[in-house]
């Protein structure tokens, strides 16, 4: 864990080779996944079977093999504990609530040239979801896919997801009935990726892909933008909590390493005014430590990634935190409202000392989609509008074509585009 200070002397340059560290796929990552890509597009499912095998321990001969039945991801729902079921269900609901009021509106009008001008947004087609298989596997991943998307109005939903040695999570298959999806596909990787890109004869091409997954899945969607939109190119987890010392350490611990059980790469972050506060935490991060069944991941991660900056005073917190583009920043201070309302760049922001970022990975509402690698200074988190696209509209009568017309002539002509010109002269009688 890497301790600092702004008061230091070596502190700006300490801060920017922090800044400046990515935590993400090296060129290795890049090659394999392009070559992956490759095969899928020139050979299909038989190239889908022998990577799923290779990579899953998981063979794909029969239909069942290879797709999950609505009917299994109904049964997996009703067997649910009533409790979980519960949650679930509580879960879908905000996220849904969360998201309709996202839904963008249609516009028409008619300036004061006489020229009908608009905008309608429609749904892509089709949609692919990415959700990590097996014991790692995230119900709430594919709702806060999902449920977007639906509310968008996308016509098909696919989820692709691997099974390794067969290993199905029935809370990935209670969620994907609960949230109206599909196809369920039992492959995953940078495989999984490119079939919902380029299609195969099984698996019907998709317009987006979104969701979660490893470096090979995250470059698969790099390299596959434009073939097919994507959310976002998404790194390591990450979290920056600034607080003050009248927080109770134990709660701060619990908070920096709820990122850094996801990934050895996760990074979580604390900055604060108050040195004893600082020590305690980071003792209390080993207790906790000591606690977790995912000690073994968070460990490397609070190890490897871990920092702990210490301010004169909070006021210098919104400019680290900028210069950050944290994807989750947490404010437990007493009134958040003062730094919230300096922080320019975060994936998504949690106010106060009772609202710890796990709450907002599960059912607050808004998406746990969100940027990292410092991608809050120019993305967001997912949204409905992932899932839809604008489409301006323009009409004209021969009035509004007088209005408006000349002007288009004269800067085609500029631009040295007779035939542009000519499109309009020849509307004007000209």
């Amino acid at each position: 864990m890497l301790r600092l200070n702004t008061r230091d002397p070596g502190f700006d340059k300490a801060f920017r080779r922090l800044v400046r560290d990515r935590r993400e796929s090296d060129e290795n990552v890049a090659r394999d996944v392009q070559i992956i890509l490759d095969d899928v597009r020139n050979r299909g499912d038989a190239a889908l079977a022998e990577l799923t095998l290779k990579y899953d321990g998981h063979a794909l001969s029969d239909d069942a093999d290879w797709r999950i039945s609505a009917e299994a991801c109904r049964e997996a729902f009703d067997a649910l504990e009533p409790g979980l079921r519960a949650a679930l269900e509580l879960a879908a609901q905000r996220i849904r609530t969360y998201h309709e009021a996202q839904r963008p509106a249609d516009r028409d009008q008619v300036d004061e040239t006489g020229v009908r001008l608009g905008a309608v947004w429609r749904a892509v087609d089709a949609a692919g979801l990415y959700v990590p298989g097996g014991r790692a596997a995230y119900p709430s991943s594919l709702l806060m896919n999902a449920i977007p998307a639906k509310v968008a109005g996308v016509g098909r939903l696919v989820v692709v997801t691997p099974t390794p040695k067969g290993q199905v999570n029935p809370l990935v298959l209670a969620a994907a009935h609960l949230a109206g999806v599909d196809e369920v596909w039992r492959i995953g990787g940078a495989q999984a990726v490119a079939a919902l890109a380029y299609g195969t004869a099984r698996i019907r091409p998709v317009d987006v892909i979104t969701g979660p997954g490893n470096a090979w899945v995250a470059e698969a969607k790099r390299q596959l933008y434009g073939v097919v939109g994507i959310d976002m190119v998404a790194g390591p987890s990450e979290i920056l909590v600034i607080a003050d010392g009248r927080n109770n350490p134990e709660w701060i611990a619990a908070d920096l390493l709820s990122q850094a059980e996801h990934d050895p790469a996760a990074q979580s972050i604390l900055i604060t005014d108050d040195p004893l506060f600082a020590d305690n935490v980071a003792d209390q991060v080993g207790v906790e430590l000591a606690l977790l069944p995912t000690a073994r991941t968070a460990t490397e991660s609070w190890n490897s990634h871990g920092v702990i900056i210490e301010v004169a005073s909070l006021d210098e917190a919104p400019a680290l935190a900028n210069a950050l583009a944290a994807e989750h920043v947490e404010l437990a201070v007493e009134d958040p409202e003062p730094l919230f309302r300096a922080i320019r760049h975060a994936g998504s922001v949690f106010l106060g000392r009772h609202t710890p970022e796990a709450i907002g990975d599960y059912l607050a509402g808004p998406n746990h989609v969100l940027p990292t690698g410092r991608r809050a200074r120019f993305a967001s988190g997912l949204s409905v509008l992932d899932f839809m696209k604008r489409t301006s509209f323009i009409q004209m009568d021969e009035a509004a074509m007088r209005a408006i017309g000349p002007a288009a002539i004269a800067l085609a002509e500029a631009e040295g585009l007779p035939a542009h010109a000519r499109s309009v002269e020849l509307r004007l009688g000209i």
